[in-house]
């Protein structure tokens, strides 16, 4: 009998010959599902009897052939209660619909695997009470949108579901001006350009993300601040998407990946920027009640103020 919590499909020819752990690992319809499928992951499963072929529990060593019946069921996840934590935040504005935050680096926005005790929504949660949006569950409330954990700059929360739908209509539609400075690696001939490449999740390593055909359309603008010394360059990148590691991504598939990250630069980074040297350093919308246009700026943090004093041409 299938339980709510199962994936079923079929090998085809193609797959055919693959120890069961690998297939599993490496099947789309697993990954296109948004769980885990690091191959020791998969082999637990398989350990605990949560993988049958043919509706038989076998071990990592089988191998799939063609017609096989899988069935992958996915334990239900134990998440605990997020609960209100005493964490200063720096609030730039705050009314009764919504509430803009500057983030500092290191901060994740919102709990995940390791963080369920010391992000923004925990603060959120002691600052403002009751008083978020639910409409993003018990995990995320108030969440709109977020930035990456050492990401510096401007987020905006909301208070109550109707701002909360306001706001997000307007990044769905594309309307929300979200400028960030960052500095790269190499530097530009040309002083702008418009990057307009889909995303999607990397086959390889789910933790990354990587352009393709089949992902979410993402359009990033970016322009040239100055070209600095060592081959470095300062931009400002305006998102038209806001897609994960966006800026990331795009800025390093024209061979200008981001200071300081590890994941989709150099390995190793000369100056100590504790990840991706980038800065939300403006955030407008129009507001939910007042319908007007508003505007917020956030200074870039010290430890890039100070990289580019060292790298500005004398």
């Amino acid at each position: 009998m299938k339980q709510e919590n199962a994936i079923d499909f079929v090998v085809t020819e193609f797959d055919s010959g693959k120890r069961i752990d690998k297939y599993i690992s490496e099947s789309k319809i697993v990954s296109e599902m948004n769980i885990p499928t690091s191959r020791s992951y998969v082999q637990k499963l398989i350990k605990n009897g949560d993988v049958r072929i043919n509706d038989k529990t076998v071990k990592n060593s089988y191998v799939v052939c063609e017609g096989d019946q899988v069935t992958v069921v996915i334990p239900d996840a134990i998440i605990p209660d997020i609960l209100p934590v005493d964490i200063p935040l720096d609030i730039v504005y705050e009314d009764d619909d919504v509430i803009v935050i500057n983030k500092e680096k290191g901060r994740v926005v919102h709990p995940a695997p390791g963080h369920y005790n010391d992000t923004i929504v925990n603060a959120l949660m002691y600052h403002c009470k009751d008083n978020l949006s639910g409409i993003n569950g018990v995990q995320r409330p108030g969440i709109v949108h977020r930035i990456d954990m050492n990401t510096t700059g401007l987020i905006v929360a909301c208070k109550n579901d109707n701002a909360h739908q306001f706001i997000a209509e307007q990044l769905k539609a594309h309307s929300i001006t979200r400028k960030y400075e960052a500095i790269v690696y190499n530097h530009f001939s040309d002083e702008a350009g418009t990057i307009d490449a889909p995303l999607g999740r990397s086959k390889n390593d789910r933790k990354k993300m990587c352009i393709r055909p089949d992902g979410k359309p993402a359009v990033t603008h970016y322009k040239v601040l100055a070209n600095l010394k060592n081959n470095f360059a300062h931009i400002e990148c305006k998102l038209e998407t806001g897609r994960t590691h966006q800026i990331r991504v795009h800025m390093a598939s024209i061979k200008h990946p981001l200071l300081g990250d590890s994941i989709y630069g150099p390995a190793t980074c000369p100056y100590n920027t504790n990840g991706q040297t980038l800065h939300a350093g403006t955030l407008g919308f129009i507001h939910p009640t007042t319908k007007e246009y508003m505007e917020f700026k956030s200074e870039l943090p010290d430890y890039f103020k100070k990289i580019l004093n060292n790298l500005s041409p004398q």
